[in-house]
């Protein structure tokens, strides 16, 4: 039996798609034969990494520039991604920021852009496409929580509240169109080699995280892209409105 989870063979958007776990989800869900498209603040290195999948896996692949925050400009990405991967049956938003600031001290600013980058972005792109989900046999939708969705880190509070407010929002989607045929789940990362984690990850930085896990290694973006693509696929068929963790044991232990 292949190892790659058996999927639909339509089309995904990937937010975030340009690196770290989105271009891992990318290369991951190429493989299994799905269309992709890289949506990424980075307009040429979604590009480039939409070339790279269509290259190795042969598969339509689009990359988009676009700010996950600016909603009037989903239209035309939509538009764009429907011509060139000829249906949308999955979604994975994986754009986000860090969003740093303690409780006590934190910018507004800062705030409400952690909060529009993924909690609100992930709502109004359900909305808008959930008319392509719903059309298509199939569809699920994955969002890219945290580990911080679940548990408290004293320097994010943004970061904190954006992540957990993904899973209630896959709740809640999951009860309005799980009936049409359209699961919602989140995947809930751990400390995983990503740009965003790279000025914490000097060799002290590495052990330190590293040894927080009991398997006892930081995460690499691919170990989130095969639990992202088992969401996607019909291997997950009854699997909506949860959240899987892929944190190497971090969560089920104290630490």
């Amino acid at each position: 039996m292949s190892s790659i989870a058996h999927s639909p063979s339509t089309g995904v958007i990937i937010t975030g798609g340009a690196s770290g776990i989105g271009a891992s989800t990318m290369h991951a869900l190429a493989e299994a034969g799905r269309p992709v498209a890289a949506w990424d603040l980075n307009g040429d290195r979604a590009v480039a990494v939409a070339a790279e999948v269509q290259a190795k896996y042969g598969v339509a692949a689009i990359g988009i520039g676009i700010d996950v925050t600016d909603h009037a400009a989903f239209v035309s990405a939509v538009r764009g991604t429907r011509a060139a991967l000829g249906t949308i049956g999955g979604l994975v938003h994986g754009a986000g920021i860090v969003g740093a600031g303690p409780i006590d001290s934190f910018d507004d600013a800062v705030w409400n852009l952690a909060l529009a980058t993924h909690l609100t972005a992930a709502a109004v792109l359900i909305r808008e496409l959930s008319s392509d989900l719903t059309a298509n046999p199939g569809s699920a939708v994955v969002l890219v929580a945290s580990m911080a969705a679940i548990v408290g880190f004293d320097a994010n509070p943004a970061y904190c509240a954006a992540k957990s407010g993904m899973l209630g929002l896959a709740r809640s989607a999951t009860a309005r169109l799980g009936p049409l045929g359209v699961r919602i789940n989140c995947v809930c990362p751990g400390f995983i080699d990503t740009p965003m984690m790279a000025p914490s990850l000097d060799a002290a930085g590495l052990e330190r995280f590293a040894s927080r896990a009991p398997l006892r290694r930081i995460g690499q973006p691919s170990d989130i892209a095969t639990g992202i693509r088992f969401l996607l696929s019909d291997d997950a068929s009854f699997v909506s409105g949860t959240e899987l963790v892929v944190d190497g044991g971090v969560l089920a232990t104290t630490w």
